[in-house]
């Protein structure tokens, strides 16, 4: 595939829309919005790599109550002829459908290889990748299990959300300190899963969402990888124009934010 010309791809995720309160997440929805409609200028697609809300899960005849706001954005952004793809997050890995049938948005589960102009591009979420974390990744299993999946669907849909947002809180709470530093090359689980990777194959670029912190790292002359951040704190976005790909804030006081090693 190629860019064309004066046209961008964009990345961004972690707007975990729905916490921590109603005013809070409508406010965030409407800066992410108002990104949305910025870049519609330019953008020839977009990515959404994971966790749009802070739950999503998707019943026969129900999904979450809200969201219009976005929703209605990303429908006006296809309708228009803009690609939009979606990497479900591990806080919105539910998806059964509704973005593919009323948005026409393809949602992708698992990390996925793009190529712009030459340049081989790795997307994912990026959760349960690389060392350690054995405790998610045994429940991340679990929450994919199709039978695990109809055994919470079977619940009354006030009672199966309150106790998803009751674990989405927990596990805020858990990483919250861990998502506000840089651990360090060789602590940097995403990194290292990178550099494994590499190991059998190139890519140029490898961006993923999850981590909440912007990075941009060097893996050595001729890879680089990019964490999205979040749109919480950071405001961050990845841009590609078919040559280089840059990691920024739609707030520019997060600029200086933004880990670049």
């Amino acid at each position: 595939m190629q860019v064309s010309p004066g046209k961008k791809i964009y990345f961004l995720s972690d707007f975990h829309l729905g916490v921590p309160d109603h005013e809070t997440s409508i406010a965030r929805e409407k800066r992410i919005i108002s990104f949305l409609e910025a870049i519609k200028k330019d953008a020839q697609s977009i990515f959404i790599v994971g966790d749009l809300f802070d739950f999503w899960y998707e019943y026969r005849k129900v999904v979450p109550k809200g969201f219009v706001r976005i929703l209605g954005t990303l429908a006006s952004i296809t309708d228009s002829g803009i690609a939009v793809y979606f990497f479900s997050g591990n806080h919105d890995m539910w998806m059964k459908g509704y973005f593919e049938t009323e948005l026409n948005i393809p949602v992708y589960h698992e990390p996925k290889v793009f190529e712009w102009n030459n340049k081989k591009i790795f997307i994912g979420h990026g959760d349960g990748l690389g060392p350690g974390d054995h405790r998610y990744k045994f429940l991340k299993k679990v929450f994919r299990n199709k039978f695990c999946q109809w055994l919470f669907g079977i619940l009354p849909p006030a009672a199966g959300m309150g106790i998803a947002n009751y674990m989405s809180r927990r596990s805020r709470a858990v990483t919250g300190q861990i998502d506000d530093l840089f651990l360090g090359e060789e602590k940097e689980w995403l990194i290292v899963f990178c550099k494994e990777i590499l190991q059998k194959e190139h890519f140029d670029y490898f961006i993923f969402g999850h981590r909440h912190l912007p990075i941009d790292f060097s893996l050595n002359t001729n890879s680089r990888y990019i964490n999205l951040g979040d749109w919480i704190r950071y405001c961050t976005y990845a841009e590609f124009d078919g040559t280089q790909l840059l990691l920024r804030s739609f707030l520019p006081e997060m600029e200086n934010k933004i880990i670049r090693k």
